[in-house]
């Protein structure tokens, strides 16, 4: 029962990440609520959400959504970022990470408003000064926290003019890219309960393409106020954490 239970959290929590990010908010409360050790809970999220990302990038790859020479030099940004929050993160506390993320969550909350921006553009992805500091700014921010680096990244590209779907394309890529090397930390580190994180991972992989399919069907004009609600949801998960 236990199983199909993180079976089907694993379906709501991607379907949710790959629309808006935010599908820790999910999984990780309900597994730690279930009594799962919490580097366990941590770590059968970052190995489901490598296969998971990669999956629904793959689709839509395959399908001509997106390409490899418009998304792959994402990958070296990312992780060298999440390189680079996790080594910060070594040296501050844990306080003052929440503080951080609760002031880039506010931010492109505030943002989402001021800007015009709303996915219906059909720019490319390029290197520039815009793209490179703020993908390596958000996976600093995955290695340093983690919670709502999905949902930031989509703001970056709704600013830089990416159609919706295939922001939802490259938001994975970078997902992939930084749970990739979380997840062989934990396995090594021999935290993984492999029984829990299979059926997690079996339905996060059924919730990432349901997600994509989703995303297809999505109007520009209503990913913004999806993504309002999920920032907010992040933001008072982040302060009940931290008060409690």
């Amino acid at each position: 029962m236990e199983f199909l239970l993180i079976f089907f959290i694993g379906i709501c929590a991607t379907t949710v990440g790959t629309l808006a990010g935010g599908g820790g908010l999910i999984s990780l409360p309900a597994m730690l609520l279930m009594g799962i050790p919490v580097h366990s809970a941590i770590g059968a999220n970052k190995v489901s959400n490598t296969v998971s990302s990669f999956s629904s990038f793959f689709h839509l790859y395959k399908n001509g959504d997106i390409s490899l020479k418009e998304s792959i030099w994402i990958i070296p940004v990312s992780v060298g970022g999440g390189i680079s929050g996790g080594f910060i993160a070594s040296r501050i506390s844990e306080d003052h990470m929440y503080i951080v993320a609760i002031i880039l969550l506010v931010c492109a909350f505030i943002t989402s408003f001021i800007g015009k921006k709303d996915f219906a553009g059909d720019a490319s992805l390029k290197m520039n000064k815009f793209s490179i500091p703020g993908l390596y700014g958000i996976g600093m921010y995955d290695g340093l926290f983690g919670p709502g680096q999905g949902t930031l990244m989509l703001y970056l590209f709704g600013y830089l003019q990416i159609s919706y779907i295939r922001a939802v394309g490259l938001v994975r890529l970078a997902t992939f890219s930084s749970c990739f090397g979380a997840a062989i930390t934990y396995i090594a580190a021999d935290k993984i309960i492999w029984s829990f994180t299979c059926a997690l991972l079996f339905g996060s992989v059924a919730g990432a393409q349901i997600g994509v399919r989703i995303a297809k069907k999505l109007k520009p004009k209503f990913v913004k106020p999806i993504l309002r609600i999920v920032t907010i949801a992040l933001i008072v998960q982040i302060v009940v954490n931290n008060v409690l």
